[in-house]
């Protein structure tokens, strides 16, 4: 093995916590998160896995069925085999949801009763509870995959406690619980390195990408040696995953995010601009909810703030065809694609938050001038 190979592996698992000590390298998300379905199964000796409505983890054949968007399922024959898909914990257009459910500084405009924990995760997680009662053969689960918080699926953060109650209730019934750190790892969120721990439970099998190369061809799945061990019931090769050159790269990412104090700055500048993004929701109508944590963010868009309902594509376009010619890049998610997704590098500045924000609201302004 390169000596470069060997020092990013020591380099990349000393920053999780637990016995989460073996990597694998590869060389995407997708690649990723079918080597962590391929673990799970081998190490449990068990077929099903369950993944949320609204995920995204992946597009090869095998994490395909894993996704849970309709816009991303070709129709082809044993994509969903021995793969379950369960409610989808989102505060803000799920069933349940109130104004203290998420872990953000920005809340949903939803009413809240809760007088001690969380109405909406308990209900929540009492419907997972059912799936696990009349879906699936009992104690003999290989694994559940969840963002940390969704991305592609529209930056959903879901509400306290869950995840750490769902990896329980998981390893009761024999299985693995994934986190899927693709996007939200490596001090994206601010507060934490990883997403998961913001969740405060630890994960069997993490899967990484994205920014772990800061776009160089470079991801990893990172688990214990005992579930890495499964592998070693037949040869498994990859060819490019951690080589030397990539290595080396994933190094020099590492070395910029704890020289630059990029997870700091995530914190400082992602909560400056969640708020300034909140001020712009009071403003226009057409903003339904801001969320996120760090430089995670996402600002769904609406035709009608009480029923949620999606804003109409062609406004949505409008928007952000206007951002872009005044000089700002969001993404876009969520099913019907009217959720803008806002993942800036961890260097940008309150300078860089303001003039986004300041041309958010010239584009909804000149676009819909109703709105203003």
């Amino acid at each position: 093995m390169h000596p470069k190979i060997h020092e990013y592996a020591e380099r990349l698992v000393a920053k999780f916590p637990g016995n989460l000590k073996s990597v694998c390298f590869v060389n995407s998300g997708s690649e990723a998160n079918d080597l962590a379905m391929l673990m799970a199964r081998l190490h449990t000796g068990n077929q099903d896995i369950l993944s949320l409505r609204n995920c995204y983890h992946g597009m090869s054949p095998y994490t395909m069925g894993l996704t849970a968007h309709s816009t991303w399922r070709f129709p082809l024959p044993g994509v969903n085999n021995g793969l379950v898909h369960v409610m989808n914990p989102d505060p803000y257009q799920g069933i349940w949801g109130g104004s203290n459910c998420r872990d953000s500084p920005v809340q949903t405009n939803r009413d809240c009763q809760c007088a001690v924990g969380c109405q909406a995760s308990d209900a929540y997680y009492n419907e997972l509870e059912e799936t696990f009662k009349y879906s699936l053969p009992r104690g003999k689960v290989a694994a559940m995959f969840a963002e940390s918080i969704q991305g592609v699926g529209g930056t959903v953060q879901f509400p306290k406690g869950y995840l750490k109650r769902a990896a329980a209730l998981v390893r009761a019934n024999g299985g693995l619980f994934v986190a899927d750190e693709v996007q939200t790892g490596f001090g994206r969120t601010g507060e934490h390195f990883w997403g998961f721990e913001g969740h405060d439970y630890l994960p069997d099998i993490v899967t990484m990408a994205k920014g772990i190369g800061n776009g160089f061809p470079l991801a990893a799945v990172v688990t214990t040696p005992e579930i890495a061990a499964s592998l070693g019931q037949a040869l498994h090769f990859n060819t490019y995953g951690g080589n030397p050159m990539a290595s080396a790269v994933g190094i020099a990412v590492l070395d910029v995010i704890e020289e630059e104090q990029l997870q700091r700055n995530s914190l400082e500048v992602g909560t400056y601009f969640l708020t300034g993004l909140a001020k712009l929701q009071q403003r226009f109508e057409i903003i339904g909810d801001v969320r996120g944590k760090g430089l995670m963010i996402g600002v769904e868009l609406v035709g009608n703030r009480e029923k949620r309902t999606p804003l109409a594509t062609p406004h949505v376009l409008d928007i952000w065809e206007k951002c872009k010619d005044l000089g700002v890049l969001f993404g876009r998610g969520g099913l019907h694609g009217n959720v803008l997704r806002i993942k800036p590098p961890m260097c940008i500045t309150l300078a860089d938050a303001n003039f986004a924000v300041d041309v958010l609201a010239r584009a909804i302004t000149e676009s819909l001038p109703e709105n203003n």
